[in-house]
């Protein structure tokens, strides 16, 4: 148990929030434009009866060669005119049969892990960290080169893979997920601030709520527990139960996050209906259905400022600012 609460420490930090105001230089685009369709998630119609796993084995496996975080975190913080388009690709070509395997396995309809043995230790997810890694590179590099379909797809393959490590028995499996998504999240924040970036309104729509879902791991984790005797267990469970918590807020707070995106969406939208002006209030946008923050169960704080406007979420109960989302938005006309 003292193992599983270090590595739920360490996740904890690994998919907290940035804590800062994100600055969105937007591009006017109309949902539904241009005609052909962009997804988040692979098609549910265009999913395989192949199992998942093996082909996940296989991706890590196929790693070529160890993977440089730090070279990589160095590169996705620049900005999108330093990124380095050569050594990414680089990069991305000596994993790109690992690329391969897990795109596929995302578009499994199965992923059966395999089961947990309390008193084990947790299940290796070095592997999948990786591989959100060069995932993000790839969505980072098309992203760079204007290829938005082909940033779609490498958002696919993150955001499936995402999908999959929610369903796993343990909650650092499902925390694995979440930070995978996150990171997507982040490229969708540079996807729309590209020239010509088609809208993903309708694809943010679509994703499911919540997006990972933490309970059934958590409910495991307390299964678990049934061995010792009562004082023990209620014990345990006392102290465990701050780090559920924490969990479900991070979940909650990437649902939100998506939430935010699909306003942001809504705004593209409104400024290329309004020949290029941004929205007094979010109430402006009428003719698509926006969602509220997950938060406080509200409208997302929105207010226009002298340079552009301000959408920020509320602060979790339980959270700080690092758990907030706040974007500085700026218009390109």
């Amino acid at each position: 148990m003292k193992r599983m609460t270090i590595y739920l420490i360490l996740l904890f930090t690994a998919v907290m929030a940035r804590g800062e105001t994100i600055e969105l230089t937007l591009h006017p685009s109309k949902a539904g434009e241009p005609v052909q369709a962009y997804h988040l998630l692979v098609d549910s119609e265009k999913l395989t009866d192949t199992e998942a796993m093996p082909l996940y084995e296989k991706a890590i496996q196929s790693m070529s060669s160890k993977v440089d975080l730090k070279q990589i975190s160095d590169w996705l913080r620049r900005p999108i005119e330093q990124f380095p388009q050569e050594k990414a690709e680089e990069t991305i070509q000596k994993h790109i049969e690992s690329l391969r395997y897990v795109a596929q396995a995302t578009r499994c309809k199965k992923c059966t892990w395999p089961e947990w043995k309390p008193g084990t230790d947790p299940p290796e997810t070095n592997g999948y960290r990786d591989l959100t890694f060069v995932i993000r590179l790839w969505a980072r590099l098309e992203i760079c080169r204007g290829q938005y379909k082909n940033a779609t797809v490498a958002m696919q393959t993150s955001l499936g893979m995402a999908k999959h490590l929610g369903q796993a028995p343990t909650i650092i499996q499902t925390l694995v997920g979440a930070a995978a998504a996150e990171t997507t999240c982040r490229e969708i924040e540079q996807f729309v601030q590209g020239n010509d970036a088609p809208s993903l309104f309708k694809a943010l729509a679509d994703l499911p709520e919540p997006f990972v879902n933490m309970e059934k791991a958590i409910e495991s984790e307390k299964a678990n527990l049934k061995d010792y005797n009562i004082l023990t267990r209620k014990l345990m469970e006392k102290q465990l139960d701050p780090a559920h918590d924490r969990t479900r807020l991070i979940a909650k707070r990437l649902d939100n996050h998506l939430n935010a995106l699909q306003v942001v969406e809504a705004i593209r939208h409104y400024a290329a209906a309004q020949d290029g002006q941004l929205p007094q209030t979010l109430s402006d946008i009428k003719d698509m259905e926006i969602p509220n923050d997950l938060i406080n169960g509200k409208a997302f704080e929105y207010r226009r400022t002298s340079a552009g406007a301000i959408l920020k979420s509320a602060i979790p109960e339980g959270g700080n600012e690092r758990d907030a989302i706040d974007y500085e938005i700026v218009l390109k006309k």
